[in-house]
């Protein structure tokens, strides 16, 4: 079953797509033909009533061809879950990338991606002038159905309602402004909570001293920066989301064909670690990890597409989810944009 949430007539609605795919049905269309009550008013809303209510919807679906359908080119994308209570990221859960780790990770590295970062499908990625060489990222995003808080990995997939298609678009521009490298002393090296930032990187002897700090809230949170959908594809669709191929295009040119498969972390394993750290809630995605195995044309995969000298319409196709479109637009801003950046502009 394939769910979405779509904008129209001035309002988001929860839709049920055609088994071809080609065409949505309102869910209060169908609660209301089905005599199954108050339809949720959302699609976080009907996570939150249980798995049950998936099987009530599931159950129903045969009446969908009696129902008024809206064509998908007729109806505004939102993302499947417009409002999760959050988004995680998981950094280099890629086998390929990480093979070139000074020291290897203990567990699946977390980011947080903000609600404003989200779009829809077929909706624009925004690329602001100063934002420097940045690109897209395919991955599998897997959205959560039921509380999940200190769960192991055997029980995790439990906890998860569907998947869908993600967008991590990166900018290494705005990385790099939110990078800083600090020296400390020798001394300070070998006391206690220093000693940790050199545990995960090689030592280049006694004189290396320089201490690195990067922060990704920009550089994978600005506007757009998160395009997700079109549908959230329930989990009994998916029996192995640990073996799934992955292709992204830009402008119709294959530039990534990867699999699930090549995860350091499988799915389960990237629940329940995270898990231990976050309570997951129903709605709650989480961002998988990029498939990063490039083309003949294409040897960096994603890296070699810098959407900041470009505008691509970029498709990500995952098998069983369908394909999630964006274009990519460029936008500007004023020069002076701060107190700050008013006075290096005038200087």
């Amino acid at each position: 079953m394939k769910l979405a949430t779509v904008h129209l007539a001035g309002q988001d609605e929860v839709v049920v797509a055609t088994a071809d795919q080609e065409a949505v049905v309102l869910l209060r269309d169908l609660y209301e033909d089905a005599n199954l009550g108050t339809p949720p008013a959302t699609l976080r809303a009907l996570l939150d009533r249980g798995p049950g209510e998936l099987d009530r919807i599931r159950a129903a679906l045969p009446r969908l061809g009696s129902l008024s359908k809206l064509p998908g080119d007729t109806v505004t994308w939102r993302p499947p879950v417009p409002e999760p209570s959050k988004v995680l990221g998981v950094a280099m859960n890629n086998g390929a990338l990480n093979n070139t780790a000074h020291v290897p990770p203990a567990g699946p590295m977390f980011f947080l991606k903000p609600q404003n970062a989200l779009v829809g499908h077929l909706q624009p990625i925004e690329i602001a002038d100063d934002y420097g060489f940045t690109f897209p990222e395919l991955e599998l995003a897997v959205v959560i159905g039921s509380p999940a808080r200190h769960v192991t990995e055997r029980d995790a997939l439990d906890h998860v309602a569907g998947y869908t298609i993600a967008n991590d678009v990166t900018s290494q521009g705005l990385k790099r402004g939110d990078s800083i490298a600090v020296d400390i002393t020798p001394e300070m090296r070998r006391t206690p909570g220093y000693e940790d930032y050199f545990s995960w990187r090689r030592s280049h002897g006694d004189d290396d001293n320089e201490v690195y700090f990067t922060y990704h809230t920009r550089s994978k949170g600005a506007d757009t920066f998160g395009p997700m959908g079109p549908y959230l594809t329930t989990k009994d669709e998916i029996p192995d989301p640990d073996d799934l191929t992955v292709r992204g295009y830009a402008d119709g040119d294959l530039f990534a064909e990867d699999s699930t498969a090549r995860y350091s972390y499988p799915v389960a394993e990237v629940v329940s670690w995270a898990s231990r750290y976050f309570t997951l809630n129903p709605g709650d995605v989480i961002l998988c990890g990029t498939a990063a195995k490039g083309t003949e044309r294409y040897p960096r995969a994603h890296h070699n597409i810098d959407v900041s000298t470009t505008t691509p319409k970029i498709d990500i196709d995952i098998a069983g989810l369908g394909r999630l479109t964006n274009h990519v637009i460029h936008t500007s801003r004023p020069v002076a944009a701060t107190d700050r950046e008013a006075k290096e502009v005038s200087a």
